[in-house]
C-alpha cells in the first residue's frame, strides 16, 4: 500500500504534458505585435506568444516609459513615449549602460542581441529601416597632470537595416558633450522615414531633404 502511495505522489509532482502554462502575478499584459505581447513583472519584462508560452525570458534592458526625442516636421523638439516593448519587424529595441549612459541596440525574437547596443538614440524599425545616433569615441590627447586620456565625443544620425549595416549617413559627425543633461535628454532624431520609399531629414541650413530609400540598396 505504501509502494502505490509514494507512486501517485510521485505522480502529482510531475506535470503533465502539454498542461496550460500559467503566468502569475502579472502587473501589465500588452495587446499583440507580430504575433507576440510583452507582459510585465516588477520591473522586468517578458515576451509571450499566441498559446501563452514564454519565448523571451523576464529581462530588465528592454525599452519602455522612456521618451525618446524627437524633432517635429516643423522644427520642435518632443518626447515620443515607448509605453511598452514591442516588436517592429522582428526587431525590438534593447539597451545598456555604459559609463551611466544609456545605449540602444535591437533583439529578435529569439531574445538575441542582433544589433549591438552602440547607439545614444534609436528609433524603430519602419519600412526596413530604423534611423540611430551612433556614438564615435577619439581619444585625442591625454591630461599627464590627471593622468588620464582626453577623450571626444561626436555622433552621426545613420539609416540601418536589420542586420545593423549602415545604408545612409544622414548627418554628422556632430560634436556630443556626454554630461548629466544628455543622460537625461539624448540628442534628438531629426530624420524620419517619410514614406514608405522616402526619408526626410534636416540639412544644416535648416532646409529639408528628400532621399529614396531604394538608392540605399
Amino acid at each position: 500500500m505504501r509502494y502505490y502511495i509514494v507512486i501517485l505522489v510521485t505522480l502529482m509532482l510531475v506535470p503533465f504534458s502539454g498542461a496550460t502554462q500559467v503566468l502569475e502575478g502579472i502587473d501589465y499584459i500588452t495587446p499583440f505585435h507580430e504575433e507576440l505581447a510583452a507582459v510585465k513583472k516588477g520591473d522586468q519584462w517578458a515576451f509571450v506568444n499566441t498559446k501563452g508560452d514564454i519565448v523571451i525570458d523576464f529581462r530588465d534592458n528592454l525599452v519602455w516609459s522612456k521618451a525618446i526625442a524627437t524633432e517635429t516636421k516643423k522644427g520642435y523638439v518632443r518626447k515620443e513615449p515607448t509605453k511598452y516593448p514591442r516588436f517592429t519587424e522582428d526587431r525590438c529595441l534593447i539597451f545598456k549602460m555604459k559609463d551611466g549612459f544609456k545605449y540602444y541596440g535591437y533583439m529578435d525574437k529569439t531574445g538575441k542581441t542582433v544589433i549591438a547596443p552602440e547607439f545614444i538614440n534609436a528609433r524603430v524599425f519602419d519600412n526596413g529601416y530604423a534611423i540611430v545616433l551612433k556614438v564615435t569615441k577619439e581619444i585625442i590627447g591625454r591630461n599627464e597632470i590627471l593622468g588620464k586620456d582626453v577623450i571626444s565625443y561626436s555622433y552621426a544620425e545613420q539609416v540601418i537595416d536589420p542586420e545593423g549595416s549602415v545604408k545612409a549617413y544622414l548627418k554628422g559627425p556632430v560634436n556630443l558633450v556626454m554630461s548629466v543633461e544628455t543622460k537625461k535628454q539624448p540628442p534628438a532624431i531629426k530624420s524620419y522615414i517619410f514614406s514608405p520609399d522616402m526619408v526626410a531629414f534636416h540639412t544644416n541650413d535648416k532646409k529639408w531633404k528628400l532621399i529614396r530609400l531604394d538608392s540605399f540598396k
